[in-house]
């Protein structure tokens, strides 16, 4: 029997997903190539609350990271509630539990940051008093230490909730990822891309990924249609580089992997919360030694000075 037989045999296919509109979208995403791959195949959304988003007015470093948004994903899988997950992969933990696998991974959107203001043309002309919205640990160190003295306030939410703030005036200019925004059809109120030599991505971001319990092997072998390799080998790395940092959500930590030339460049960042002390470095190698540059850069970073960079941060 095939896998698509295999899964067509229950009852549907449940996709837990989180409830936000951009949660929304990609699951759909997902339903609808896995629908195309395998026509007659029943896929159901499963929308849920995580604790991440029950609790929107605190800093995810204080309730102890992205991962908040992804438990509750995970835990509907365990008690047979949905059979994926649909993940935006900066959210997901460097380590997965043993008992999960992400099953594919989609092709990577724009993987950079985006720079929203109504009143200014770009980063270089915002003003030092801002104020500039952002509760991105990995931004704010990246921000000010390119602009020491920028004022940066906190900015939770989903992308409409930040967006109305900017436009209540809360805010002179806020940071979100440009795959979010292109994703939701607001392209648009991007007023600048920052290049990754201005503010590195996040770990996995723009990558969508599926996961699923790693021994049911109809659900992975259905989901094998979705996967992309390029993408695949930039996301070991940069995710073998986050584990090798063993770096807690109180650090703020940057990797993006490329492919350039069949080779695979990755670049990583280590800094303060306030920009005042950072290291950063790249990697170059065959995309096969994906695993092997991702620690290796984080052996390397953390000998010239990350290793007491991130102790700081666990103290802070």
């Amino acid at each position: 029997m095939s896998a698509a037989a295999g899964a067509a045999g229950r009852k549907a296919i449940r996709i837990a997903t989180r409830a936000s509109k951009l949660a929304l979208w990609q699951a759909a995403h997902v339903r609808d190539r896995l629908c195309i791959a395998h026509p007659g195949l029943r896929i159901e959304l499963a929308p849920m609350s995580t604790q991440g988003d029950r609790l929107p007015g605190a800093s995810l470093a204080s309730l102890g990271g992205k991962g908040l948004f992804v438990k509750d994903l995970e835990t509907a899988i365990i008690e047979g509630r949905a059979e994926m997950a649909v993940h935006s992969m900066k959210d997901v933990p460097a380590e997965l539990p043993a008992e999960f696998a992400i099953g594919a991974v989609l092709e990577r959107a724009d993987p950079h940051d985006a720079f929203i203001s109504n009143r200014y043309e770009n980063l270089a002309a915002l003003p030092a008093a801002g104020p500039l919205g952002s509760s991105s640990l990995r931004r704010q160190s990246q921000l000010r230490r390119l602009r020491p003295g920028l004022r940066i306030q906190p900015l939770r939410g989903n992308v409409d909730t930040r967006l109305r703030r900017l436009d209540e005036g809360m805010f002179a200019a806020i940071v979100l990822a440009t795959a979010g925004l292109e994703r939701l059809g607001l392209a648009g109120r991007i007023t600048e891309v920052l290049s990754p030599d201005i503010c590195l991505p996040a770990i996995g971001q723009g990558v969508i990924g599926i996961e699923c319990h790693a021994d049911d092997e109809d659900i992975c072998e259905l989901l094998s249609c979705l996967e992309h390799a390029s993408t695949r080998s930039c996301l070991i790395a940069e995710r073998a580089f986050a584990a090798a940092l063993g770096a807690s959500c109180l650090s703020p930590i940057a990797g993006h992997a490329e492919v350039v030339a069949d080779k695979l460049r990755l670049r990583g960042y280590i800094g303060l919360p306030d920009g005042s002390r950072a290291v950063n470095g790249e990697r170059t190698a065959a995309r096969s030694d994906a695993i092997d540059i991702g620690r290796a850069l984080a052996e390397t970073l953390l000998a010239v000075g990350g290793a007491e960079i991130l102790r700081e941060c666990d103290a802070l």
